[in-house]
C-alpha cells in the first residue's frame, strides 16, 4: 500500500483560522476567577484552620476576605474585557456598509 503525497492537500472544504477577538480571553479568565476565587478562598481558609476556636478573625474569615477580593478584581477584569470586547464587535459593525 502506497502512503499519500503529504505535499497535495486532500480535497474538501478549507479551514480558515480566524482569531479571537480582543478582550475574549480576559472576559473568560476574569470569569472564572470572579466564580472561583472565594471558594478556594474559603477551602484554604478552612483548611489551615486556627489553634483556638472562637477567635475574632478566623483564618476562615481572612480566607474568604482575601478570596472575595481576588474575586472583585476578577470582576474588574471581566467587565473590561467585556468592553473590549463588545467595542470591537460595534467598531467592526460601524465599518460595514448598510444595504
Amino acid at each position: 500500500m502506497t502512503e499519500p503525497d503529504r505535499d497535495s492537500a486532500p480535497p474538501g472544504r478549507p479551514v480558515r483560522l480566524v482569531p479571537t477577538p480582543p478582550g475574549f480571553w480576559r472576559l473568560v479568565l476574569g470569569v472564572c476567577a470572579a466564580a472561583f476565587a472565594p471558594l478556594f478562598g474559603f477551602l484554604l481558609g478552612s483548611i489551615t484552620g486556627s489553634p483556638e476556636s472562637g477567635t475574632a478573625m478566623d483564618t476562615l474569615y481572612w480566607g474568604l476576605f482575601a478570596g472575595f477580593i481576588v474575586g472583585g478584581v476578577g470582576v474588574a477584569v471581566a467587565v473590561l474585557g467585556g468592553w473590549r470586547l463588545w467595542s470591537h464587535h460595534r467598531r467592526r459593525d460601524a465599518k460595514e456598509p448598510a444595504p
